[in-house]
Formats: structure tokens, sequence, C-alpha cells
């Protein structure tokens, strides 16, 4: 990557059929045409219909459930072809009627799928354990289920009787009403104010309006006028904010309980036999090693150089330089950046870029942000919508991690153990940008760039894991709170949050009781409670893979290469916690908090050193 830019920029066209070819996927990879989708999808019919005469045979011995393990891999197989082919479809035109009736037909078998397969797992465990593992032991050609079969048996605790199972079945359709109470009134009904910027402009403080002009916004008037306008809308409900969350809350704690768990940490994390420890631990590691962090929140009010410095001024850069990012140019570094995984791997990287795996650029009617979708049997393809930023080039190396993911797993795993947690998942996205910021540290002479380069690693250190720690303190407390029957109002979420933030950032910000409210904008508390904290471990873990990746000590460097490889090999084959200590990362011990602690202090130290130079 040279300083100046000189590949060609984006096009620009937003027809997608005047794209060049070669910056859109080739779908015909999974189906030729949808006269074959046709044929597919009607087998499946013929499947189910298989499968379900499998029902009241479990018992008869190993060779039944091995004819229903692999129907039933089969049939999921041929659903993910089905469904990818005209989901991706739909992906890049959202706007396309006739994609989206065939994504509901897909969606129709998944239901019927759903039923033709419920008998499966109360029956399975109607064998006894000790039976089940005697037909594993004799039965070489089951071991690709061995893990998933021995897992329905860890969780059988956790089952109810028919009448227990009936009544949770029919409480489940209000399981989403706080949600979708949630997203329609911050979504759908929500009014944002409009405000008038010093330069004369007016900008309604939606959410996207919001974020990029506490991104864009060189005056900080600007900046808290934009705060001001954006968090009118949960300063003055914030009471409604606060009935919706509580009916998450106890929601969560009467499904708890209801499945016999302790709490609602331990019913959340025991689908991946994930510690209730390892959240708690990284809570008390993050607050530990907040150093840094408010280290670099008191550089930044002294290079802004503001009287006030809140967590609004957290987000605007330290330096302006203009610096395009050409998609090809992303290409050459990427593929460098991972050279130390070897030649496979980086063949497979270029292949991923000329076998067109990936959608560049947006269209008319393409969906936003950027995924990285596994087909099994095929390969993933990964949606961009890049727009020649540094943000964008990171986040082609972020999604690159999954796809190599998605490839390696696929390649070496059967289908039944082929899919990865979210534990797991993030650290390879995590571990590929770091990599792919060493590149660029090693590429760009320019103290300027370097000093835009640096800011973005510590903003994404800090968001990944400080803040989503600070999150994930907030979730505790608050469903500890209902489970000691405490009330929950607004006044006791503002104090928990507040708590938090005083936590993490200590004396480094000012005015947190500016962000009281800040608990009641965060999408993720009333989606997918306790899901969060899974981005600050696979920061640490990311971290200290890096650290190990890069070592001065070619041993610990090829020891490592080995063990990282062989954790994307291994997919969803054994307990995340298991594959990541496999991988050299025990979250029972300090050493990936440590190692990222330690990393953020480093990235800080770069950065006074370069602004030095400026």
């Amino acid at each position: 990557m040279s300083d100046t830019a000189t590949a060609p920029s984006r096009p620009t066209t937003r027809v997608r059929s005047d794209i060049p070819e070669r910056f859109t996927w080739d779908l015909t990879h999974i189906y030729p045409d949808f006269g074959t989708w046709e044929r597919d999808l009607a087998r499946v019919d013929e499947l189910l219909a298989a499968y379900l005469e499998l029902k009241g045979t479990l018992a008869d011995g190993p060779h039944r459930v091995l004819e229903a393990c692999r129907l039933s891999d089969e049939l999921g197989q041929l659903s993910y072809r089905l469904y990818r082919y005209p989901g991706l479809m739909q992906s890049q035109d959202t706007r396309d009627n006739a994609v989206q009736a065939r994504v509901d037909r897909v969606k129709t078998v998944f239901a019927k799928f759903a039923q033709a397969t419920a008998w499966y797992t109360p029956e399975l465990l109607t064998v006894p354990q000790p039976t089940m593992e005697q037909w594993l032991a004799s039965t070489p050609e089951l071991e690709p289920w061995r893990f998933p079969i021995l897992e329905t048996y860890r969780q059988a605790e956790h089952v109810l009787d028919e009448d227990g199972e009936r009544l949770l079945a029919l409480s489940s359709r209000f399981n989403g009403t706080p949600s979708e109470t949630y997203s329609m009134l911050a979504d759908a009904d929500v009014d944002f104010p409009e405000v008038e910027l010093s330069d004369g402009r007016r900008v309604v403080a939606s959410h996207a309006a919001y974020m990029n002009g506490l991104r864009t916004l060189r005056r900080q008037d600007d900046r808290v006028k934009m705060f001001r306008a954006h968090y009118t809308v949960y300063d003055r409900s914030p009471n409604t904010w606060a009935a919706i969350y509580h009916g998450v809350l106890q929601r969560d704690w009467f499904l708890a309980q209801a499945r016999n768990y302790g709490s609602t940490l331990e019913a959340a994390l025991d689908g991946d036999a994930i510690p209730p420890e390892v959240v708690e631990q990284l809570v008390a590691s993050a607050i530990d090693g907040a150093e840094p962090l408010r280290r670099y929140h008191r550089l930044r009010r002294q290079v802004l150089g503001v009287d006030r410095y809140r967590y609004l001024d957290a987000y605007v850069p330290l330096v302006e330089v203009e610096w395009p990012f050409p998609y090809d140019e992303v290409r050459a570094a990427l593929v460098d950046s991972v050279a130390l995984f070897g030649d496979d791997y980086r063949a497979t990287v270029e292949r991923s870029f000329t076998e067109r795996w990936i959608d560049v650029y947006e269209n008319e009617g393409k969906r936003s942000g950027a995924f990285s979708a596994g087909v099994y049997g095929v390969h993933p393809y990964m949606l961009l919508n890049y727009a020649d930023t540094l943000d964008d080039a990171f986040t082609v190396a972020h999604e690159m991690g999954h796809t190599m993911h998605t490839v390696l797993s696929h390649a070496t795993q059967p289908f039944a153990t082929a899919e990865y947690t979210i534990f797991v998942a993030e650290v390879a996205s995590m571990t590929n940008e770091d990599l792919f910021l060493d590149t660029l540290l090693a590429l760009t002479g320019d103290p300027r760039r370097r000093a835009v380069l640096l800011q973005h690693a510590i903003d994404d250190l800090c968001a990944g894991f400080y803040r989503q720690s600070m999150f994930a303190r907030y979730e505790l407390a608050a469903h500890r709170a209902v489970e000691r029957g405490e009330p929950i109002t607004a006044e006791v979420l503002q104090g928990i949050y507040l708590a938090s933030m005083d936590a993490f950032f200590g004396d480094s910000l000012d005015d947190h009781e500016w962000e009281r409210n800040t608990w009641a904008r965060v999408p993720h508390f009333y989606q997918s409670p306790y899901y969060v904290y899974q981005y600050a471990t696979a920061k640490c873990a990311a971290s200290l893979l890096h650290e190990r990746l890069t070592s001065s000590d070619a041993s610990v460097r090829s020891e490592t290469v080995e063990r990282y490889l062989a954790l994307l090999r291994s997919g969803g084959n054994d307990h995340p916690v298991i594959q990541m200590r496999k991988a050299g990362v025990d979250f029972t011990s300090d050493a990936p908090y440590r190692a990222l602690v330690d990393k953020a202090d480093r990235l800080i130290d770069d950065l006074v050193e370069t602004l030095r130079e400026l």
C-alpha cells in the first residue's frame, strides 16, 4: 500500500447492472438457476417423510440413531443451500418481491422441518445415557455426532416433563414482546428532533446522524447539540423504557427458574457450557485494568483542548487526514497480512477475491452493513458496502476472518459440528484485524496516517473490550436485582448504569449524569441479553493470540499458528471454552485480560509518540 492511492476508486453508479462483474458475487456456485433450486425444494418433502418413518425406532439400536443423524444432516445441508440462494439475492436487492416470495417458501420449509424433527430429542433421551455411550463406543460411524448427542444428555436436567414443556411452549409466543415493543418505540414510531448546527445546517438527530455527527463535527458545541437532541427521545420517557426492560428481566428470570437454573446468567450460558465465572472475571478484570481507558481519554481531553470532556467527545478524530482506501489496495494488504498462516491460507484468501465470493459496492436496494455467510459444501459469501474508507478496509479484514474460519471449519468438520459459536467466531475476525493493522502500520510512512491507524485500533479496543464489559456489568447487576426481588424503576436502572460508568471511566470523563439513560438505547439489552460479553472475551483472546503470533520467538509463533488454525478447523466440535484452551487461551486465568491491557498501553504509548512528531 502506497501513501498515495493509485488504484481506481469505487464505481460512481448505484445501478447494479452497471457495476463491473468482478465486484459482484457469483451465486451460481450454489445453484445454476431456480429450476435446479425448485427440484431440491421438492426433495425436502421426500426426506421429511423418510425422517418421520424413523419415529419410535431409536431404541432399536445404534443403527437407527445413525440413520436419523445422517438423514437430519442431509436435510440440514439441503435447507442451508435452499435458503442461501434466494437469501443472498434478497440481500443484494431487498426490493425484489419474487425473491422475497422464495425466501418465504424456504421459511415455510424450515417450519415443517422443525415440526417433523421435534420428536427426535425427547425420544433420544428415552435411551439411557450409559446405553448411548456404549453405542457410540461400538459404532465408529456415529463418531461425527458424538458431541451433539452427548450435549443433548448434558442439558437433559433442564428439560421438563411433557406438561411443563407444553406450558413453556405456550408462553414462548410472548417472549419476544419486550423486544418487539422496544423496536417499535426506538425505530418505527420514534420521532427525533431537528437540530441547527453552527454552520446553519438543520439535521434530524436520528440514530445514524447522531453517530455520524459525533465522529465528524469538529466543534464541541455542535456535538453537544446533536447529543441533547438525540437523547430527548430517551430522557423524556425513561419510565417507559424502564418498563419495557423490566419485562425483559422478568422474562429471563421466569425462564431460568422454570428450567431449574440458579440464575439468569447460568441459564443464558449453559447452552454453550460457559461457566458463569467467565463473565464475572471478565467484568472484574476489565475494571481492574481500566487505567489505559482512562489514560486514553485524558490524552483526548488534552489534544482536543476542551474544558469539559464528555463521552460525546470520545469519537471525533484527533488527527484529520484525507485517506481514500480503494478496494484493490485492501486485497493486496490483506493477503500480505495473513502470510504467516501459510501458502494454502493465503491462496484461499486470494480465491475469495478472484472467484467472486464477495459483493463489494453499494447498489440501489442493497441491504446495509456487512456479513460473511457460509454455505456448507460450497464456500462462504461476503457482503460489503465498500466506500473507500479506512473503516471499510478494516471491515473487509474482519469479515475475511469469519470467511476463513468457515472455510477451514467446513473443510474439516462434518455438517453436525461445522457451525461454531459466537464465543469463538469473533476471535477469528478480531485476530484478522490485528494482523491487518500491523501490515498497514508497516507500510505507511506518514505520521498523520499512523496516528489515524493507532486511534482506530485504540477506539476499537475500547469499544470491543471496555465498553462491552461495562455493558455486561450493567446487565448482570440489573438481572441480579430482579433475582433478589428488588423493584426495577428508571431511577434504579440509571443508578446501575452510572455506577458502571464510574467503575470504568472514573474521573477521565466529565458530566457522567448526561449518560444516565444510555441503557435505554442499547438494542442488545432488549433483543439478546447476555450477548455483548462475547465481544469482550473475543477481544482478549485475539490480543493474546496476536501477541504470540508476532512474538520474537520463532517457536512461539510456529506453535501459535498451529493452535490457531486448529481452532478454526474445530468448528463446533467441543465447548467453546475448551476450544479456546486448546488454542492457548485459558479464560480461567488472567492471561487474556492482561494481554489486552498491556496491548492498550502499548498502543497509547505509540499514539503519544506519533502525536509528538506532529
